[in-house]
């Protein structure tokens, strides 16, 4: 192995101007860096006011050709942000994978892709590309100071709350089944799936009203499911509240690693817990 492939995989450092690309990027507390987020938070909301105005007959027919520019120019601005983010990172693929980095390419790309597609038959495609582009409020939580936190907890609680989402997926099937032999068709459910639709709605407290039981077991049965939606309720927040706090008592940073650009690592921390670089 040459020196300089040693050199790399050990963890070479960027060049000055990647590093200095990199601390203006990702690191919030230099006045740089917060200069950098204050206008591209400005950006990221006027974008996005951009697009559902676009949405609007009345202001698209008045001023279109203005928010089209307005558009293209938030575009090319992502553009350019998004290649130095790459290019202040040692191994841009891991950024481009990273959820930021899929909210940033998602947040770009339909801009470009409609331009491909033309003609009346095509008004649809495009106008889900355009919708696409409210994507680029996801990019707010990069700028968030809680959100690393916020995440980090929710990664954390995931086993038990998949585990929650499985049990009321089992209740749901046991009460719309219930509810299918015991009201049947000529009380609106017609089949096991509409049982279940409605077993979904009562517990989760949401009652649309379209389905409603009219004999008197299945609405002992629906008395029933209403109560336990109360209780169920709870579950999930209180496993996010107390994997929230164990998130809290950790000390973290938000400083980026130099190899990912990912943030949130202990503020002890000698490597990244993402990709293993050294901070």
């Amino acid at each position: 192995m040459s020196k300089k492939l040693k050199a790399y995989s050990q963890g070479e450092p960027l060049s000055p101007w990647r590093e200095k690309i990199h601390e203006v990027i990702f690191e919030a507390d230099t006045f740089a860096g917060k200069l950098f987020d204050a206008f591209l938070i400005f950006a990221i909301i006027v974008s996005v006011v951009v697009v559902m105005l676009e949405s609007v007959v009345s202001i698209k027919t008045a001023y279109g050709i203005w928010l089209d520019n307005l558009e293209w120019f938030f575009t090319i601005l992502f553009l350019i942000e998004y290649i130095l983010r790459l290019i202040s990172v040692r191994k841009p693929l891991l950024y481009a994978t990273s959820f930021f980095g899929i909210v940033d390419i998602i947040s770009i790309l339909p801009s470009f892709i409609g331009l491909f597609f033309a003609g009346a038959e095509t008004l649809l495609v495009v106008r889900v590309l355009r919708v696409l582009r409210i994507f680029r409020i996801f990019k707010l939580g990069e700028y968030l100071g809680e959100a690393n936190m916020l995440i980090e907890a929710l990664k954390g609680s995931r086993k038990k709350i998949a585990v929650f989402l499985y049990t009321v997926f089992i209740f749901v099937v046991i009460f719309g089944s219930t509810m299918y032999l015991v009201e049947g068709d000529e009380n609106g459910f017609t089949s096991i799936p509409r049982s279940i639709y409605w077993a979904i709605v009562t517990l989760t407290t949401v009652g649309y009203g379209d389905i409603v039981p009219q004999t008197h077991f299945g609405q002992v049965i629906a008395s029933a499911v209403m109560i336990m939606g109360y209780a169920i309720i709870a579950v999930p927040t209180g496993i996010y509240s107390a994997e929230l706090a164990n998130v809290y008592r950790k000390k973290v940073t938000n400083n980026a690693c130099m190899n990912c650009g990912e943030e949130g690592h202990d503020s002890d921390a000698v490597h990244c817990k993402f990709c293993g670089y050294k901070l």
